[in-house]
C-alpha cells in the first residue's frame, strides 16, 4: 500500500478504503517509514566513488592486527 501511494498510482482516498481513521495519515505514515527503510536497504544515495584510501585504510588496519596476532604468536611458541 506504502509503494503505490509513493508511486502515485493511487489516490490516498483511493488507498483508504477499509482503514480505520483518516487516511491521508495514517498512509503519510506508512509511506514515510517504506521510503525509510528503503534508503536503509539501498545505502546512500550519493555516488561518489571511494577514495584509494577509504578502500585501503580497513585493509591496513587489518594487515597491523595480524602482524601482531603473528608475533604474540611466535612469543608464545
Amino acid at each position: 500500500m506504502a509503494l503505490d501511494a509513493a508511486k502515485g498510482l493511487k489516490t490516498l482516498a483511493e488507498l483508504g478504503i477499509g482503514i480505520q481513521g483518516t487516511p491521508e495519515s495514517d498512509l503519510g505514515v506508512e509511506e514515510a517509514t517504506a521510503a525509510e527503510r528503503a534508503r536503509d536497504l539501498c545505502g546512500p544515495t550519493s555516488k561518489r566513488p571511494k577514495t584509494e584510501e577509504e578502500l585501503t585504510a580497513p585493509l591496513y588496519e587489518e594487515i597491523g592486527r595480524l602482524k601482531m596476532d603473528v608475533k604474540w604468536l611466535e612469543k608464545k611458541g
